[in-house]
């Protein structure tokens, strides 16, 4: 486990650097905010331990500039500021966990430890892509090959739905639940007048169709095979 300590305490940092080490782990200390707050950026982590007091860019906002550079490696606060309304401001700035000095080194290594299991977050994906098909869901936008297509809002949604489940087949049930937030049938053909009215935009003007019929089944949107 590769671990970066933000503590501009010589001892301490001393302390808690021989003991990552002693585990067979690797451990990095920087001594300021400023510090931190690059080395975080510019190098991958399995979790930081950071001093909340520390010279110049204090511990809070180095936490929210490492949150607002798109950096998710797991963050403990270590620090001798202990009311809970400190504990919380922490977490809200982008910490994982905080721990009160003074501190055994058990329990630090253990925390790290558990921050390290974490299963990593995803990035949300913002822009799906099919073939030469993209959805902008930001600017809520639809380009195929170049050329902007103007969609409604539920075809837009409808659109969504089918290229998030792209090369499976969504059923009509699937996307009245999806797109209408139908949990029954309504006995219309609200569906299929939209897969109508969405293939003469993303699909007639161009040479390749994208979304297609399965017969008894439902729809789906996939690349040329």
């Amino acid at each position: 486990m590769r671990i970066l300590l933000i503590e501009d305490d010589e001892k301490t940092a001393d302390y808690i650097r021989r003991g990552f080490g002693e585990a067979g782990h690797v451990c990095d200390v920087v001594t300021t905010g400023a510090d931190g707050l690059f080395q975080s950026t510019q190098s991958d982590y399995d979790v930081i331990v950071a001093d909340r007091m520390l010279p110049g860019l204090d511990g809070l906002s180095m936490v929210k500039a490492i949150r607002a550079a798109g950096k998710k490696t797991p963050i403990i606060f270590l620090t001798s500021v202990s009311g809970v309304d400190d504990r919380v401001e922490g977490l809200e700035a982008g910490g994982d966990d905080y721990l009160v000095k003074p501190f055994a080194f058990s329990e630090l290594a253990a925390r790290v430890a558990a921050l390290a299991r974490r299963p990593a977050l995803q990035q949300e994906q913002t822009v799906l892509k099919v073939h030469d098909l993209e959805l902008d869901l930001i600017r809520r936008r639809v380009v195929r090959a170049g050329r902007e297509i103007d969609l409604q809002p539920r075809e837009f949604s409808l659109l969504e739905a089918l290229m998030r489940a792209e090369g499976r087949v969504l059923t009509r049930t699937m996307l009245l639940e999806l797109v209408w937030d139908f949990h029954f049938d309504p006995q219309t053909s609200v569906v299929e007048t939209h897969i109508s009215r969405l293939r003469s935009k993303i699909d007639k003007p161009f040479d390749v169709p994208l979304l297609h019929t399965v017969r008894s089944t439902g729809y789906s949107i996939h690349a040329p095979r």
